[in-house]
């Protein structure tokens, strides 16, 4: 019976196992990420503090805002508070944070100088990598406001007169710097100003004394 009237209505196993799926809701917190049973994975920023649905499956997490995917991670397992974070899911401020580490800082030092690749390198060796990079990123945002002859020249003599350099004596240099040059500029244009023309002056013929 089963060959004449059943095994023609079979098809065959698809090529992939059925995948047990669980579904869930959750809201995205402030760091844009979602807590799924105490793991935390990332979706794009923009939908903080929204609801979504969260579809599981045995080594796959997916998100879903209003039926249409907007993330989805590996899933994650072993010790718990493990996080997985998309760089694409972060605001622009947190992806030059993920950036700012020592090698790009050496990096960045190379491109200004030796002298200030010396002064970073200095950073690095002397402090705990946390403390490196708070101080790194004092002096990029200080670097911002000044060219890069400017930097390299005042970390110059930085290096010069101090055994313990800073990134707050760097700064005083570097006003000492911008004071001077604009102190010459103004000398320059007050000696642009002093001509041989001192007026109109009558000559002698005007007051009869050329005869």
């Amino acid at each position: 019976m089963f060959e004449e009237e059943e095994k023609s209505y079979l098809h065959p196993l698809p090529q992939t196992r059925y995948k047990m799926t669980e579904w869930k809701t959750a809201k995205v917190q402030l760091n844009y990420h979602i807590q799924v049973e105490r793991m935390y994975y990332s979706v794009p920023y923009e939908y903080v503090r929204e609801y979504v649905d969260i579809r599981l499956t045995t080594d796959l997490i997916e998100f879903y805002f209003r039926d249409a995917r907007i993330a989805s991670h590996k899933r994650l397992s072993g010790e718990f508070g493990q996080y997985s974070t998309n760089s694409d899911h972060m605001p622009d401020h947190h992806r030059l944070y993920l950036d700012h580490n020592p090698e790009n800082n050496r990096k960045w030092a190379e491109t200004i100088g030796p002298h200030m690749n010396k002064f970073v390198t200095n950073i690095l060796d002397m402090n705990t990598e946390k403390k490196a990079l708070n101080i790194l990123s004092t002096l990029r945002n200080l670097a911002m406001k000044h060219s890069n002859k400017d930097l390299e020249s005042a970390t110059e003599t930085l290096l010069e007169i101090s055994q313990h350099p800073t990134v707050a004596v760097l700064k005083g240099i570097l006003d000492r710097q911008k004071k001077r040059k604009q102190k010459q500029s103004l000398n320059h244009l007050h000696s642009n100003d002093k001509t041989d023309d001192y007026g109109f002056v009558r000559g002698a013929q005007y007051f009869g004394r050329d005869k």
